[in-house]
């Protein structure tokens, strides 16, 4: 655990930036570290790719209890629905090859592809299906998949090649939760530590700390991989990844900030995306003073938003004013952006108000591998300080923030971001609701509870597109937390690589990713 002040940040930026300037070029060849490195324009050694990622994966690997973010967004290649997004954020057919949907939109009939095989080599059935629904629906860590999920009435086998998948109501957006219902074998149970999939690429093998591999599946049921392996190398500590970068070892990292990615080798070029994610300043509503609506909303008086993305980003990403982030185009509302204007003076007012009048002093705890979130922290904490509020930032290790703040809610506040698992409202809002499992800032608020239950007891699209709205507006007005942005992401990659693509969604797809002759 370690602490560090806003001072300390700018001259890391600073020692950041020479850093990237200073580094060697990469040469074509294999790198020390067995990476996979070639010149502008080069024909790499190998065909295989060297992605750099600030995380290790997830202790559960197993597809309905994985937790992380990073988790999903690698196991995006080895798992499989029947339907799967798309970069446009349109479900397309994966393992089904269409769905019938009955006329009172109950019973969805799927048609399965013939000829799909696991990894492990058996063929993908029917049986296969319905037993990764049930136990998906029994199982699965993901708040909005599993109250989806809890309206089925069956899925059943029609056929070797058909399932009949049959609900209680009406739910419109049931196709983008089938997509997140990856489909397993049935007689597998090793998922935990040994994945099996459909996907692209295979899992092969995973050092903790240090590395996952994954190779091309030759026996793939649509088009193949372009590369015959993938090495996520885990590169926690930030200066270690800005040498590997510098060095040539790396071939593609995504989640980089502005100062990050100044100066590199001229074999790379970068890319600006969006990471659909919820950055906060999130809150334990649960403790004093958070406790208090009067509070938290002084809080968000007092952070100047355009400053922190200035400071933090020269000005990128997208600013936010609630939990749905820009991506989710018919649900983000705009207007609760600026509903909290930069006013230090009616801060202190909320403050004395709730008996603060000298202020108060707090902890940020914050994941020390994500910089971007590092950084929003040390901004926060000096302009908290100009209204009496002293905020230390303490960086923990990745595992204890998950173990204590996350999952033991012990913490007063946090800079992180939250993602969706899939392309619906109740994706970003559900945790929030009072008895959510996810729920980690025990947000409580019974109108909000409400609203969720009317958004997902209808089926008129542009109905339940205003209850989630108006939601979001209680999580705004109330300030459940202090919201910033939905970050930029900068895109690392091998200027002899093709077929990055940004998703809607917290994903990396490698499927695509090509060297070029």
């Amino acid at each position: 655990m370690r602490t560090r002040t806003l001072a300390l940040f700018l001259s890391a930026a600073v020692m950041s930036t020479a850093l990237c300037g200073c580094g060697g070029q990469g040469t074509a060849g294999t790198g020390s570290d067995g990476a996979n490195t070639s010149q502008t324009g080069g024909e790499p050694p190998a065909n295989e790719l060297t992605v750099g990622i600030a995380q290790d994966l997830g202790d559960s690997l197993d597809p309905f209890t994985m937790t992380a973010a990073g988790t999903r967004e690698i196991l995006f290649n080895v798992y499989e629905g029947l339907y799967k997004p798309d970069a446009s954020g349109d479900f397309i057919p994966a393992l089904a090859e269409d769905c019938a949907i009955s006329e009172d939109a109950l019973t969805y009939t799927f048609t399965l592809r013939d000829g799909v095989q696991f990894h492990n080599g058996t063929a993908m059935d029917a049986e296969d299906v319905v037993y990764s629904f049930n136990t998906c629906a029994a199982t699965s860590v993901d708040s909005s998949l599993s109250a989806a999920l809890a309206d089925l009435v069956s899925a059943d086998v029609v056929d070797e090649r058909t399932v009949a998948v049959t609900l209680a109501a009406p739910n419109s957006d049931f196709l983008a939760y089938v997509s997140s219902v990856y489909v397993v074998p049935d007689d597998y149970d090793g998922q935990t530590t040994a994945p099996v999939g459909t996907g692209p690429f295979r899992f092969v093998s995973r050092s903790v700390q240090e590395n996952v591999i994954l190779e091309r599946f030759d026996r793939y049921w649509g088009e193949a991989a372009k590369v015959d392996k993938v090495t996520c190398k885990i590169y926690e500590d930030g200066n270690a990844l800005m040498t590997a970068l510098n060095g040539g070892a790396v071939d593609l990292v995504c989640h980089l900030t502005t100062s990050q990615v100044q100066g590199l080798g001229e074999q790379y070029q970068v890319l600006e995306g969006t990471m659909n994610l919820v950055q906060a300043l999130y809150l334990n509503n649960a403790a004093a003073p958070f406790d208090d609506v009067r509070v938290r909303q002084a809080l968000c008086y007092a952070v100047d938003v355009d400053a922190v993305l200035d400071l933090t980003a020269d000005g990128h990403g997208t600013k936010l004013g609630s939990s749905m982030y820009p991506a989710f185009t018919k649900y983000f509302d705009d207007s609760l952006t600026d509903l909290y204007p930069h006013d230090p003076e009616k801060a202190r007012a909320l403050l004395a108000e709730a008996g603060y009048p000298d202020g108060f002093s707090m902890t940020i705890t914050v994941p020390s591998n994500y910089t971007p979130h590092v950084d929003t922290a040390l901004v926060l904490a000096e302009q908290l300080a100009a209204v009496g509020i002293q905020a230390q930032v303490v960086e923990v290790e990745w595992n204890t923030w998950l173990t204590d703040v996350y999952q033991g809610r012990n913490f007063e506040t946090t800079v992180v971001g939250f993602d969706a698992a899939n392309l619906t409202a109740n994706a970003l809002l559900q945790r929030w609701t009072s008895g959510a499992g996810k729920n980690m800032i025990s947000f409580q608020s019974s109108e909000y509870d409400a609203l969720l239950e009317q958004a997902n007891a209808i089926t008129d699209d542009g109905d339940r597109t205003s209850l989630f709205r108006q939601a979001e507006r209680v999580l705004a007005e109330e300030a459940a937390n202090v919201y910033i942005q939905d970050l930029a992401d900068m895109v690392v990659i091998n200027k002899s690589l093709t077929g990055f693509q940004f998703y809607p969604l917290y994903v990396l797809d490698l499927s695509q990713i090509a060297w070029t002759a």
